[in-house]
């Protein structure tokens, strides 16, 4: 089909919509933290309803939009009247939001003539062209059969020894303020924090409007954040984001892989093992040492409290507050050498650590003996 691509735009949807073998499909959801979409959608002509969040979905999972069986995703394919030789386009109305994650669905379960529509929705009103107030229901059921690739998936099991190996980067697609830890999951009950070793790119950092960054804006993206020959695993919040960047990746050549429990399933498994040093996040870490160096003079005061609880959380220092109170000075520091192993921490992460701990020992007017003690011993020990 003449123009087809991973990503096409609304002018060649508009040319091409009534193709015998084109099939639109909506996958719009609304934003995490929201109940619906705007009232009154409005729909693309000729597009049927892709229901990411039920019928593509394993809705008996534990975790939001996990990945279905094989044999699910194609019974509802064929139910969308997918043939093995459709073209699909799809869209969402929030621009370029949850379609690319019914594209990477297809991609995972063999099929390969899968588009998402650059801009969405929001792209085909501003170009003037007519919407509907109805979904496509007048077709047959097709003969689509599924063919699952590994390859394209990354499950819990895997993810830790992931990210300890040189050879793959974990790229998080959440807010930076989410993954700083600075503003809560909008999941009730979900702990703020990362994968070890992972490094953040917004999904919206790839997007300029409703639309994708040119090529050469997105190459320059990725190559200032990764080595050569990494393959990338993609994470978010639940799966959804992670495949916006997997999109804008694959279009440029990476080949790329998605999380899909992503950080609410790592972050709800790993949420009771405080015990374990080596899955605390950075924020934990960082909380640690400072409650750490605010105790070293047996008395943590309430604006060294206060300037924790401006580099954290206030669940995060909760949480390792207690931790904290369990253990003994030697089981301390103990815990700090371990966590710090787990993290890539370079000369300017341990410039930024020893900064907060000095900002945070003055923050009651001076750091004293035992502080600057407690400060000698964490420089000697963590080599910095």
């Amino acid at each position: 089909m003449d123009g087809f691509d991973t990503i096409v735009s609304v002018d060649w949807l508009k040319a091409n919509i009534n193709h015998d073998q084109l099939i639109v499909l909506d996958a719009s959801i609304p934003k995490v933290g929201s109940q619906s979409l705007k009232p009154n959608q409005k729909y693309i002509p000729k597009a049927r309803f892709f229901d990411i969040k039920n019928a593509f979905s394993d809705v008996n999972a534990t975790f939001p939009n996990t990945i279905p069986s094989e044999i699910q995703f194609e019974t509802e394919a064929q139910k969308l009247g997918i043939n093995n030789t459709s073209f699909i386009v799809v869209y969402d109305a929030l621009g370029i939001y949850s379609s690319p994650r019914a594209w990477w669905l297809f991609k995972t379960f063999g099929h390969n003539n899968v588009a998402v529509l650059d801009g969405g929705l929001p792209e085909w009103e501003a170009s003037g062209y007519v919407t509907e107030h109805k979904y496509k229901t007048d077709f047959k059921s097709g003969n689509f059969t599924a063919k699952y690739n590994p390859n394209n998936v990354v499950y819990f099991e895997s993810i830790e020894a992931i990210s300890k190996d040189p050879d793959f980067t974990i790229i998080d697609a959440r807010s930076n303020d989410r993954f700083t830890s600075k503003v809560k999951e909008p999941r009730a009950g979900l702990r703020s924090g990362t994968i070890p070793n992972s490094i953040n790119l917004p999904h919206d950092a790839i997007l300029e409007g409703y639309k994708l960054k040119s090529i050469d804006e997105l190459r320059l993206i990725f190559e200032t954040i990764l080595k050569q020959n990494q393959h990338i695993v993609f994470s978010c919040g639940s799966g959804i984001t992670a495949s916006v960047l997997s999109l804008a990746a694959t279009i440029i050549g990476y080949n790329n892989s998605v999380y899909d429990g992503s950080w609410t399933e790592y972050g709800t498994l790993k949420s009771s093992i405080m015990k374990q040093p080596n899955t605390w996040t950075k924020d934990e870490l960082l909380a640690y040492i400072l409650i750490f160096i605010a105790h070293s003079d047996l008395d943590e005061t309430k604006k060294e409290k206060n300037y924790i609880l401006s580099r954290v959380n206030k669940d995060v220092y909760n949480r390792v507050h207690e931790k904290f109170e369990e253990d003994n000075d030697y089981q301390s520091i103990q815990n700090i050498i371990e966590a710090v192993k787990t993290h890539d921490y370079y000369r300017n992460d341990f410039a930024d650590l020893f900064a907060d701990i000095k900002l945070m020992a003055f923050a009651d007017g001076e750091m004293d003996q035992m502080e600057k003690a407690a400060y000698n011993l964490l420089k000697k020990i963590l080599k910095a």
